[in-house]
């Protein structure tokens, strides 16, 4: 097993369209207004930009993100990252049945790369998926908070 490899999946009940979901989703400018843990995005251009974020770990994470695909049709967004995870993340937006809101799939692989987490794999590993899960809360709190403070036009 490689200790700095992790694979995350994460499915969040959105009471929202998915459209409008998208549509927040794929303004990660927009991210650190809704989301606690995401500290900061900084736009490099129209695809690439670099992203903080800190959950319950006292320690930032620092990544570039460039845009895979956007396909609002499907419902997907995804990204590569590199710096201090690299590898990828993905949303995958379903309608749920009766317009009961939106099925939001959020999958992740990455390594670690930031040489403190790499020398705590073994004995951090636990707490850095706790802290993952912590951050993911944050994540669909703030998404469901910001759904229905201002719906996106779709």
């Amino acid at each position: 097993m490689d200790w700095c490899r992790y694979r995350f999946r994460s499915v969040w009940r959105v009471p929202a369209a998915p459209a409008a979901v998208y549509a927040v989703l794929e303004r990660a400018e927009d991210y650190p207004s809704w989301w606690p843990q995401v500290r900061e995005v900084v736009p490099v251009d129209d695809r690439t930009g670099t992203a903080r974020f800190r959950s319950l770990l006292p320690y930032d994470l620092v990544v570039t993100a460039e845009a895979r695909r956007r396909d609002p049709v499907a419902g997907v967004l995804e990204i590569g990252m590199r710096g201090d995870l690299d590898g990828w993340a993905r949303w995958t937006l379903t309608a749920l049945p009766e317009g009961a809101g939106t099925h939001a799939l959020y999958e992740q692989e990455v390594e670690v790369r930031s040489p403190l987490m790499r020398a705590l794999a073994v004995p951090g590993r636990p707490l850095f998926r706790a802290n993952h899960v912590l951050m993911m809360r944050g994540g669909r709190r703030g998404l469901s908070a910001r759904l229905r403070a201002s719906p996106p036009p779709v």
